[in-house]
């Protein structure tokens, strides 16, 4: 019989609704199991039925998806929570049964294997500042979403109201006026007004809830104390972004990893004397696609990084070459920022809680100036890391 004070790992796969445990020893012993709801019963059955092991830590898979709810009930009932990627739990299920069929229980054994084999695990915290833009800055996206909807929906009724239809670039005061000059006659076209009509109204409610939106989200990075919104093409809503997403920036042993974690460090495909690299589409996609609109922000405007872009064009690059050099380069210089924002005081002093573990080296760290002129961008995926555990799990026998 098991030890109540043997330090266990309880692996879970969360739903909605339930969720299917399973504790495991740190010799990879099976000591018990199980599937709960996530109601008040049942999340108080889970913890009843996990007591026995007073020293336990509980590895989630997907800690900013959809098992943020049951990890952040955990974290205020003061129990230790580290993230499982859902990519290293998928691996760990083929390694443990051969293959990549799924169940619940299969997916708990799996994130139970990942959380008591892997040193350096994200420790999960709940920090409201970070909670506040996470909610925020989704609700942004959620907004610009919706506009871009509606807008499409508006250049269809107007193309077929209008010769030739409305610019590209339309804004809601410029349909409206375009629609006043619109008198059909026929039942359809009548409709097809009212209809546009009603869009542009709720294009106006729209902006005016993204204006607003974008105030606020100004108003909480800004105290938070990071310099993100000085660099070039970084706006409330991308710091916010990549504050929710990066969290930790000293998880990251370098600029390499980082690159290799959002997506911007090209894949070796290289073949016998032709060496080359393409782009990855794995990484974080909400943190690429704000490196893409950085990018593209400075390539409209004479910046380093439009110079930057130029001059890889010059060496022979293709345009999207070119385009992913530079996102490489800026992917460098925010790794370099926000790791100096994390060893700022005023950074320490805006924000009080923050995820634990080491402090990253800025002097080692190799990362890019402030403009993207400086410093390499071109190495492809990074090896394996070398920093110290920052996750007190147990280890392997």
């Amino acid at each position: 019989m098991e030890s109540a004070s043997e330090r266990v790992v309880i692996g879970m796969d969360p739903h909605k609704r339930s969720v299917t445990i399973e504790v495991m020893a740190a010799d990879e012993r099976v000591l018990g199991g199980g599937r709960f709801a996530t109601d008040l019963a049942g999340y108080r059955a889970m913890l009843d039925y996990v007591r026995r092991w007073t020293e336990r830590v509980w590895a989630i898979e997907g800690c900013n998806g959809i098992g943020r709810h049951v990890a952040l009930r955990l974290i205020r009932d003061v129990q230790d929570v580290v993230d499982v990627p859902p990519k290293l739990s998928a691996r760990a299920r083929v390694f443990a049964t051969g293959q990549g069929r799924k169940t619940d229980a299969i997916d708990a054994h799996s994130v139970a294997l990942v959380g008591t084999r892997m040193a350096g695990l994200r420790s999960v915290v709940n920090d409201e500042e970070l909670a506040m833009l996470r909610i925020l800055v989704d609700r942004r996206r959620s907004l610009g979403e919706d506009h871009t909807r509606m807008i499409s929906q508006l250049h269809q009724l107007l193309l077929e109201l209008i010769r030739g239809g409305a610019k590209k670039d339309l804004s809601a005061a410029q349909a409206k006026a375009l629609l006043a000059k619109v008198r059909p006659r026929d039942a359809v076209g009548k409709t097809r007004r009212r209809v546009a009509a009603e869009l542009i109204a709720d294009l106006e409610r729209v902006y005016k809830r993204s204006k607003e939106a974008d105030k606020e989200l100004k108003q909480l990075v800004v105290a938070t104390g990071t310099t993100l919104m000085d660099l070039h093409g970084i706006g409330p809503s991308g710091a916010a972004r990549l504050l929710v997403e990066v969290g930790d920036i000293t998880r990251f042993p370098d600029r390499d990893h980082f690159a290799s974690w959002n997506g911007t460090a090209p894949i070796d495909a290289s073949s016998g004397d032709q060496v080359r690299h393409r782009l990855s589409r794995a990484g974080n996609r909400q943190i690429n696609r704000v490196l893409h609109i950085m990018a593209t922000v400075q390539l409209r405007n004479p910046t380093e990084g439009r110079a930057y872009f130029d001059r890889r064009k010059a060496e022979g690059k293709t345009s999207m070459e070119a385009m992913r050099a530079l996102k490489r380069r800026l992917s460098n210089i925010i790794f370099k920022t926000m790791l100096d924002d994390a060893m700022s005081p005023a950074v320490e002093n805006a924000r009080t809680t923050g995820p634990g573990g080491q402090q990253g080296d800025d002097s080692g760290s190799g990362a890019a100036g402030s403009h993207p002129h400086t410093g390499s961008s071109d190495k492809p995926l990074p090896g394996p890391a070398t920093t110290k555990p920052k996750t007190p799990l147990p280890a392997a026998s």
